[in-house]
């Protein structure tokens, strides 16, 4: 029964090779007694390689990143910076592009509503999304409120559906928070977390109306995110 259901999860791509007659070989060697995990991978590989590449706009340009001098840093920060903070983005589209879902949920303020998903629902969030890359853009500068900071990082997320292997892209804006170092707050709280993932939100100095409405409400990680160029 688990050899049926492996080769009907990778039909479709025997299907998709069938355009010039590659599905002939790997039948062949099928029956021959090649490895079918092997089989499935090569057979993957060549068509994943005559789908649309994958190419995000560049930075500065419409639907890419602002263009920034100074972005997200590498390397050991400190990580109670506003780079901290973008280096937690990094790390949960990271997870994310790994399919490691329960690990990124872990990134999420545990009291939202989102954090609080079971894991399941969180990770059905992404079912519709055959890969998922991130490119990840300054963060702004900390602001505080009530005993905590806040920053937001502008993230411009892309891959490919996984219905049609279509690529996507879409601007998004991370909301981190994080506890000042008061007496009686814990090491976890002193940590950033994600408090909301919503569209792009352009610096006040652009005058972007529509773009502004648009960033007014609250919205899911994935909202909007299937729509193609």
């Amino acid at each position: 029964m688990r050899g049926s259901i492996r080769a009907a999860a990778w039909l479709p791509l025997l299907l998709v090779a069938a355009c010039d007659g590659r599905e002939e070989s790997a039948i062949d060697n099928l029956a021959n007694g090649a490895n079918a995990a092997q089989v499935e991978n090569n057979v993957r590989a060549e068509a994943m390689a005559l789908m649309e590449p994958l190419n995000p706009p560049a930075p500065g340009t419409p639907g890419g990143l602002p263009v920034d001098p100074a972005p997200v840093a590498e390397g050991t920060i400190d990580p109670d910076s506003a780079q901290g903070a973008a280096q937690v983005v990094q790390g949960y589209y990271g997870l994310l592009e790994e399919k490691r879902f329960e690990d990124a949920q872990d990134l999420w303020n545990p009291g939202s509503a989102i954090g609080g998903q079971d894991d399941a629902h969180f990770e059905a969030r992404f079912r519709g999304f055959g890969e998922i890359h991130a490119n990840v853009g300054a963060p702004s500068e900390t602001e505080g409120a009530a005993g905590s900071v806040h920053v937001t990082v502008p993230v411009q997320v892309y891959g490919r559906i996984a219905a049609n292997g279509k690529p996507f892209h879409m601007l998004r804006q991370v909301t981190l928070r994080r506890v000042n170092d008061v007496p009686g707050s814990t090491e976890e709280q002193r940590r950033w977390h994600i408090e909301s993932i919503g569209a792009y939100v352009a610096p006040p100095a652009t005058d972007d109306i529509d773009n502004g409405a648009e960033a007014a409400r609250t919205i899911s990680m994935t909202d909007g995110m299937a729509r193609t160029p």
